[in-house]
């Protein structure tokens, strides 16, 4: 594979929307998500009053490329190799006996070697994006009230978490202002959304003029992707896109085939019948990758155009864009924003600074004093050795299935559509495929012990 990538020789450009074409205030936007479904539990499930209460310091829990064992309420970070690096127990962090006692240095008993690995299961699941880990806070408190009131050892509250999710986020929901979640977006999309800056609009205006296709992939539905829309690019963002699909159920968009995904077409909002094969260039709802990729054959007269993926979600966007459909990938990753020197990047705009008061959770994608750094992690080395740095799990992903990482689409908005990027398997470093810089722990410790 050539050591570089270039947009310019792409054919067609695909974005995800929510975290990727559109950035959210993370503070405000994680808290909103943490109500909607702490309210519920507490409401419609009887689950304790604490779970409305959450403190500016409670959010350090938070850290993407975290496990939630299902069954014992156990949350886990893994090394490259599957080995549990860190763990706790609901919010209680376990000490390094405890941890030693548990998992030694074997596998993680659901790892599976391919950093593939299915992020969701009906005993685990992985926090791989912002819209997720205010889930994490609260299953770990979930988690803490049922150990302390109950003295339970195993759990079964997920299946509440699923109901709380469905009653917040299913596809009804937008119209009929039912939850939490919408009804607020909709009334203050300014206190949860940043708008595109000008130099992200004229770059998708920039690639449109170059003769490239571009792709709106969201897993939204096509009312609340039409508020974003609307709030970010404005009410003419649909003419920059060729082809916008909502309600895509990533990561089955690309894993599933054509007759277990049909594309419909949409009619006020709601979908029609299921359609034999994408046919035009239009607005569409679920879909599949492969009759999408015939469509953008006959559109470029080519018979293996050249696609390119940006989106935040290593699960749903990443993984499965590259596995299955053999797409060039850009990964959103926030947690390159904060990493210079530990100061976060100066993001929010001037005028929203103190508009909204009382204190506020840290951004998401800072360090966790709790989990430690998303990259890499130390192992405790046998007795008389010295500890050992090793990568993570998440950070091995990153450099397997992403052509680059970049903290936002801003970040390359302004340079030329030739420029050659570095990519991740242009070599052995670990840090070739960073815009614009590594991550400054990974740029430290280049030689990590790898497994």
């Amino acid at each position: 594979m050539a050591q570089h990538f270039c947009l310019a020789s792409c054919d067609v450009v695909g974005f995800d929307l929510d975290h990727t074409l559109c950035r959210y205030n993370l503070p405000e936007s994680a808290l909103l998500i943490y109500n909607s479904f702490a309210q519920f539990l507490v409401k419609e499930k009887g689950y304790d009053k604490e779970l409305l209460t959450v403190t500016p310091e409670d959010w350090d829990f938070c850290s993407k490329g975290l496990a939630l064992d299902l069954e014992d309420g156990h949350f886990i970070k893994l090394a490259d190799n599957g080995t549990v690096l860190r763990a706790s127990h609901g919010t209680k962090m376990m000490a390094p006996e405890v941890l030693a006692e548990q998992y030694g240095r074997k596998e993680w008993k659901h790892f599976i070697s391919d950093t593939g690995m299915a992020s969701r299961s009906g005993k685990y699941y992985f926090y791989d994006n912002y819209f997720d880990l205010p889930g994490a806070l609260l299953c770990a408190r979930v988690v803490d009230s049922l150990t302390k009131n109950n003295g339970q050892k195993t759990f079964d509250f997920w299946k509440d978490v699923v109901a709380a999710i469905q009653h917040n986020y299913k596809v009804s929901a937008f119209k009929e202002n039912c939850g939490i979640y919408f009804p607020e977006v909709k009334r203050d999309p300014g206190r949860y959304l940043y708008s595109c800056p000008e130099s992200v609009k004229k770059w998708l205006q920039q690639l449109k003029n170059a003769g490239k296709i571009l792709l709106l992939i969201t897993s939204s539905h096509s009312d609340y992707c039409r508020l974003l829309c609307e709030h970010i690019l404005g009410n003419d963002f649909a003419d920059l896109f060729d082809i916008v699909i909502t309600n895509a159920l990533k990561p089955g968009f690309f894993s599933h085939s054509p007759s277990q995904r049909p594309f419909r077409t949409l009619e006020n909002d709601e979908e029609q019948e299921a359609l034999p094969s994408l046919d035009k260039p239009g607005w569409y709802s679920q879909g599949n990758a492969a009759h999408l990729y015939e469509l953008l054959k006959k559109m470029t007269g080519k018979p293996e155009p050249k696609v390119v993926y940006f989106g935040d979600s290593m699960h749903s966007d990443i993984f499965p864009a590259r596995h299955y459909s053999n797409w060039e990938t850009v990964l959103i990753l926030e947690e390159l924003r904060g990493d210079r020197d530990g100061k976060p990047e100066e993001s929010e705009p001037l005028e929203k600074k103190g508009k909204y008061e009382g204190p506020k959770a840290k951004p998401l994608y800072t360090l966790s004093k709790t989990w430690g750094s998303f990259f890499i992690d130390s192992v405790s080395g046998l007795e008389n050795t010295e500890d050992s740095l090793v990568y993570t799990w998440s950070c091995k992903r990153i450099s397997t299935y992403s052509t680059i990482a970049i903290p936002s689409i801003e970040a390359i908005a302004e340079l030329p559509l030739d420029y050659k990027f570095t990519r991740f398997s242009s070599n052995s470093s670990k840090t070739a495929g960073y815009y614009p810089n590594p991550p400054l722990v990974l740029s430290n410790n280049e030689k990590l012990t790898t497994k």
